[in-house]
């Protein structure tokens, strides 16, 4: 038998492996485009099954690459994993793409990672810190999607708005200061927010969806469409401008 592992050092060196995967496969240069992104996917996917089905055989599983596995919702513990997370940006040589791990426990994240595989490094619960200092006045979001309550926002409270690719690299350039926010509104699912909720929080930011709730997991409806990362001290004004722009809205 494998000796035991405990959690958090699995969810972390998951994203490490899986991120080694990926830099190999795409660095050799025999791939490109869509089947390069393809088979950066499909075999991170198959090592993480693979190990988690060694390690954590009796736990849930969800997964973008995989089929869902209803089986999960009976389960308290399932490890929510988005193996690569910005294939577009994975596939096209960008830097902003990343690997997510979570295992979540009655619907909340409580130990994840999120590798940034080309920036050589791993955020992972109990050690990643949020960078504390003077405001960086920028509000990150989605380069593909960027949504227009953000744009809002960031006119309201006087900020620059910046775009960028994977949820996780977002979610922790927040956690890095180099941004004070990332606001999502457009269309996401569980996998895409698990691993980095679990290490922002974990380090100490602000997250919620758009209407200041918590966001929860391993629900039958893996959609998840909003979502709010910020430093602590913004968080009352940016979920006050975001009320303003949903009330105008409706009008």
């Amino acid at each position: 038998m494998s000796a035991y592992i405990e959690d958090d050092v699995l969810a972390y060196r998951l994203a490490v492996g899986a991120s080694e995967i990926l830099k190999g496969v795409r660095n050799v240069g025999l791939l490109r485009g869509r089947i390069l992104g393809d088979a950066g996917d499909a075999l991170a996917q198959e090592w993480i099954a693979r190990v988690l089905e060694q390690h954590r055989p009796d736990d849930g599983l969800l997964s973008e690459e995989a089929a869902d596995n209803r089986e999960r919702l009976d389960s308290k513990r399932v490890w929510i994993i988005d193996p690569l997370d910005g294939t577009r940006e994975f596939a096209s040589g960008r830097q902003d793409w990343a690997v997510h791990v979570a295992l979540v426990e009655d619907g909340q994240p409580t130990h994840a990672a999120v590798g940034l595989p080309d920036h050589g490094q791993v955020f992972h619960t109990g050690e990643a810190k949020a960078v504390q200092g003077p405001r960086a006045g920028k509000i990150v979001v989605s380069r593909t999607r960027p949504p227009a309550v953000a744009k809002y926002v960031a006119d309201k409270l006087g900020m620059e708005l910046v775009e960028m690719g994977s949820a996780g690299a977002k979610a922790m350039h927040v956690l890095l200061g180099d941004y004070d926010a990332y606001i999502h509104d457009g269309g996401q699912y569980e996998w895409d927010s698990a691993a980095p909720v679990g290490v922002a929080k974990s380090a100490g930011l602000f997250v919620s969806r758009l209407d200041g709730s918590a966001p929860t997991y391993n629900n039958v409806d893996t959609f998840l469409p909003d979502m709010l990362f910020c430093r602590p001290d913004l968080s009352e004004e940016i979920l006050a401008a975001v009320k303003e722009f949903k009330n105008q809205e409706q009008k």
